[in-house]
């Protein structure tokens, strides 16, 4: 059975989106959901990763200077995978009932950041693209401690750094994508998580 995006978690994501623009979340994707996710992952990731790009169609490029994690997209095929992409569709329905966002599509892989890995401060999304407006991060870590390195830091527009996620497992950060900077910091041990953007499909929306 598929688990439920409740409405009362729906309406405290859509307003802290409304003024904060982000939120850090540790109780809406259900244990037994986080640990499948996570024995897959530690299963497939010598098998099905390949090492992530940066940058879109004929300009993507490997670049380790920027980014030296490896990636495996989720599929909707997969049951473990289609639970999860599950609630990430209830997500998607629930703001755009409260914000007409225009949440269009949703689109996320498996990244793994051995020993040593980082990402750079990046945008997901250019200014004006209206492609990705909605990024979330989910983590996979279990017994992570902070001097294991691998922390996400979020940005504000001016770079000062507004929050210093450590990446345990059952932790999902959703931020609005063209407006916050960040980057993961080195790991000292293997990190795992679930990136993921929400998109929409037309150069107008509401929110």
């Amino acid at each position: 059975m598929v688990s439920q995006v409740s409405e009362a978690m729906l309406d405290v994501i859509a307003d802290a989106l409304v003024d904060k623009g982000y939120i850090l979340l540790s109780d809406i994707i259900p244990d037994y959901v986080s640990l499948a996710l996570l024995e897959k992952v530690q299963a497939q990731r010598d098998i099905d990763f390949k090492k992530a790009a940066v940058g879109r169609g004929l300009e993507q490029q490997i670049n380790p200077d920027i980014r030296s994690d490896k990636i495996s997209w989720l599929d909707n095929q997969d049951p473990i995978d289609r639970e999860y992409l599950s609630m990430m569709s209830q997500l998607k329905d629930g703001l755009n009932r409260r914000l007409f966002m225009g949440l269009f599509d949703f689109e996320s892989h498996y990244a793994v950041y051995e020993p040593g890995a980082f990402y750079k401060k990046h945008l997901d999304a250019l200014h004006g693209s209206q492609n990705r407006i909605l990024s979330t991060v989910f983590f996979l870590n279990s017994d992570w401690q902070e001097n294991d390195g691998g922390e996400l830091i979020i940005y504000d527009e001016s770079d000062l750094a507004l929050e210093v996620v450590n990446p345990k497992i059952g932790t999902l950060v959703l931020f609005l994508s063209e407006r916050f900077p960040h980057e993961v910091r080195p790991t000292m041990k293997t990190r795992n998580s679930i990136a993921g953007w929400f998109r929409v499909s037309h150069a107008n929306h509401g929110f």
